[in-house]
């Protein structure tokens, strides 16, 4: 069965790329056609690239892999900051510090004053302090929480990381090509698809866009990591059973691409003007 269907893809606007004076041309593979000067994106790649992405996902959390969840632009704040909590995966959704990943031995002290601070607070230690040191330390607090939140228990490099259009996050996308992190990423039209190692082409400034297909990543990722927990139960529950008697072995809907022409939702309008000109 499909992660996801054609029907939902049209649903969210997924197929909306931007205008097409407003283009990159190493993106004319993903695109179907344009239709009142706007890239209609190939959802039949679309469809097959998620599922390609949902498998690397899937199988990099089933190896106890690490993700962070990159989305930082106004409308994809709450959708990555809401799917990462969901599934367990770390996340930026307020701006990337450069040297995240390529310098992270200089970042890690600062998640760790987060955690330290946030303990103070919540133990009661922060209020027995003098007001102006309270003060002071909630204003560290607050830009800590603000830049590093979504990064609390960061121990090391992630394994991967997710990113919502890769032209906005090109410093989160140019640290991890560095250190050769695979980047995950919806790519619009106007982007450039080369520094993105799993391509999904999609519309990146629709917020129904955006959460279908985190929301699908998220699923991945919590499904690999259930694989983990569901494989140490049964060899936990093995070793339980065990028995020195040998036991005997127990018997063991599609949309065509050519429609996209024709297709009209009755938000398609609000969805076209989610693009800017």
């Amino acid at each position: 069965m499909s992660i996801v269907s054609m029907k939902q893809l049209l649903e969210a606007g997924v197929h909306f790329g931007h205008r097409t004076r407003r283009w990159n041309p190493k993106m004319k593979p993903y695109i179907y056609s344009a239709r009142k000067g706007i890239y209609i994106i190939d959802l039949q790649k679309t469809l097959k690239l998620i599922e390609e992405a949902c498998d690397f996902v899937r199988s990099l959390a089933s190896e106890g892999g690490t993700i962070i969840f990159v989305g930082t632009k106004k409308q994809a704040q709450h959708v990555v900051r809401e799917e990462a909590k969901r599934c367990g995966a770390l996340y930026v959704d307020n701006r990337w510090l450069g040297g995240l990943l390529t310098n992270f031995k200089t970042i890690k002290p600062r998640i760790e004053k987060l955690t330290e601070l946030e303990e103070m607070e919540s133990s009661g230690e922060l209020d027995k302090l003098p007001k102006k040191e309270q003060s002071r330390i909630r204003k560290i607090l607050e830009k800590l929480r603000k830049n590093l939140g979504g990064l609390k228990g960061m121990e090391g490099l992630p394994d991967a990381i997710y990113v919502i259009d890769p032209r906005k996050e090109k410093n989160a996308v140019a640290e991890a090509n560095n250190l050769g992190i695979p980047v995950i990423g919806i790519v619009d039209t106007n982007c450039d698809p080369e520094p993105v190692d799993f391509v999904i082409p999609a519309n990146d400034d629709a917020i129904r866009s955006i959460k279908l297909i985190t929301s699908k990543i998220a699923d991945s990722y919590l499904e690999g990591k259930e694989g983990i927990a569901a494989s140490e139960l049964q060899t936990k529950q093995g070793a339980e059973e065990a028995s020195p008697e040998p036991k005997e072995d127990e018997d063991l809907d599609t949309i065509d691409i050519d429609d996209l022409e024709d297709e009209e939702t009755q938000s398609e309008e609000g969805q076209v003007q989610d693009k800017k000109d």
